[in-house]
């Protein structure tokens, strides 16, 4: 059961954890974890403040002695990703996370675990609410909404904050520096259209079925080579539309546009003499994406079953411009940085494609840590999108977070890391968006750097936080705070 994590060290640390695992807290549901967060605060007399966006922050005085320090900032953000297994009946609007020991791994059953990042609000707030600590001014920044627009962090203000460091706690690799990350932005595309109430005498309905992917952080495990629902979906309906004379009437995959889908539903139209071959062709096709992902996925399910004959259908020419530009548009790893080797400086994620009445919706979300390509990624898909007829938009755009690898406190981080663990820590600039960006655009002067334990596979139902980094990165922040 869940409460056994409670016993895990740091004690403290793993208490405030679970306490945030009882509490639903999917972006747009930030009230009761904030009125939580808020209540930690002034249980322990903290001056605790609430800003016009809902962040919150909670200032701690500096130990006896070290008012002279620089003031340090811990930030991290209140909001979790929530995705579930297929058989899942967790509802993520009031249901708690069951998380459990896995080994040497907290996991959870079926769903996402939220140490994304609810492990780095469990941090801040056991050092907030530990009174054997030595440090200077300290300040702990819960921000709200990160993982669908930033909303908190683009809500900052100046002179909310007074730390002239920022530590945040929301990358996930222990043992790694963070002082970069990309930039990004939505891509908002739509296709208008009036249904076709016309079905050919003789047709069937048939849903097509793809389940199974791993999914995972759209810029985390974006280089892993896993699976986008949405294109291998498509890619299998431009064959069954052109060879097998079926006709689209819904689709929907993916859920949230910083996950890579895992899941795609369809339901087609097809002549009835023509269901054993399109039987055959899904079975192919099924073993044909389960021999190009071997190694990679290893649960893909994609499979048909016969359904009601639905009461509309998308117009053919929309149908077929849609499966055209999905099929056109980039997908995944895009360039690489050539000073940081091994790491993404661009990428694509297509997100979601759904359908609704007399509507179709895709979202991508682009990846850069460069402006420039940023931009140009954003151009192609808008051309390719715009080819097919449909609106094209760009929304929450964000700059990245630049690199300052001289950075004070990136010298003293690792000094500290050398002292604790006897290895040098490696330091890197992340794909993945952090907040650090956003805010350093409103605190320009502040000095940065992310760190976290090693958690897996967020932003899927597989997520799992290594118990001994966070006590490695526990250990880490204690020091840092003492002496810097």
């Amino acid at each position: 059961m869940s409460t056994g994590i409670k016993k895990l060290s740091p004690e403290r640390v793993w208490e405030f954890f679970y306490q945030l695992t009882r509490i639903p807290r999917p972006t747009g549901q930030m009230e009761e974890v904030t009125h939580y967060v808020e209540s930690v605060g002034k249980k322990f007399g903290l001056e605790t403040l609430r800003d016009e966006v809902g962040n919150v922050l909670i200032r701690k005085p500096a130990s006896e002695g070290m008012a002279d320090r620089p003031a340090i900032t811990l930030q991290a953000h209140l909001d979790m990703v929530p995705q579930k297994e297929s058989w899942s009946e967790h509802d993520f609007s009031k249901d708690p996370i069951d998380a459990y020991v896995d080994g040497e791994w907290v996991t959870a059953r079926g769903t996402t675990l939220g140490a994304d990042n609810g492990m780095g609000a469990a941090l801040a707030l056991a050092v907030l609410s530990d009174d054997h600590l030595r440090h200077g001014p300290i300040e702990a920044l819960f921000t709200v909404d990160e993982e669908q627009s930033m909303d908190g962090a683009f809500g900052l203000k100046p002179g909310f904050l007074q730390g002239k460091i920022l530590l945040n706690c929301d990358s996930e690799k222990e043992g790694e520096l963070f002082v970069g990350c990309a930039g990004g932005l939505d891509v908002n595309i739509s296709f208008q259209f009036k249904e076709d109430k016309y079905i050919p005498e003789g047709d069937v309905a048939v849903k097509v079925i793809l389940t199974g992917l791993k999914g995972g952080h759209s810029g985390v495990d974006i280089h892993l080579g896993r699976a986008n629902a949405n294109k291998l979906m498509f890619r299998f309906l431009k064959e069954a539309v052109c060879d097998y004379g079926a006709r689209l009437s819904s689709v929907e995959g993916g859920s949230l546009r910083n996950a890579i889908p895992r899941e795609a539903f369809a339901i087609v139209t097809i002549p009835g003499d023509n269901v054993e071959a399109l039987w055959e062709l899904v079975a192919d096709y099924q073993d044909m994406f389960r021999e190009e992902y071997a190694g990679i996925e290893d649960r893909i399910r994609f499979y048909a079953e016969m359904t009601e004959l639905p009461e509309t259908l998308i117009p053919e020419e929309i149908q077929d411009d849609l499966i055209n530009a999905i099929e056109g548009c980039q997908n995944g790893v895009i360039s690489m940085l050539h000073d940081f080797p091994g790491t993404v400086e661009s990428s694509s994620n297509l997100s979601i494609v759904k359908t609704s009445d007399e509507l179709i919706e895709v979202k991508i979300l682009v990846r850069s840590s460069s402006e420039s390509r940023k931009y140009a990624i954003y151009s192609s898909l808008e051309s390719v999108f715009a080819m097919a007829g449909a609106k094209v938009e760009e929304a929450n755009g964000y700059n990245g977070w630049q690199p300052n690898i001289n950075s004070p406190v990136l010298n003293r981080v690792k000094t500290a890391y050398q002292e604790l663990f006897g290895t040098e820590p490696e330091v890197k600039v992340m794909h993945a968006g952090l907040e650090c960006g956003i805010i350093q655009g409103v605190y320009p002067e502040m000095d940065m750097i992310s760190i976290g334990p090693d958690i897996q596979f967020p932003h899927s139902p597989g997520e799992r936080v290594n118990i001994a980094s966070v006590e490695k990165i526990w250990r880490l922040i204690v020091d840092v705070l003492e002496k810097i």
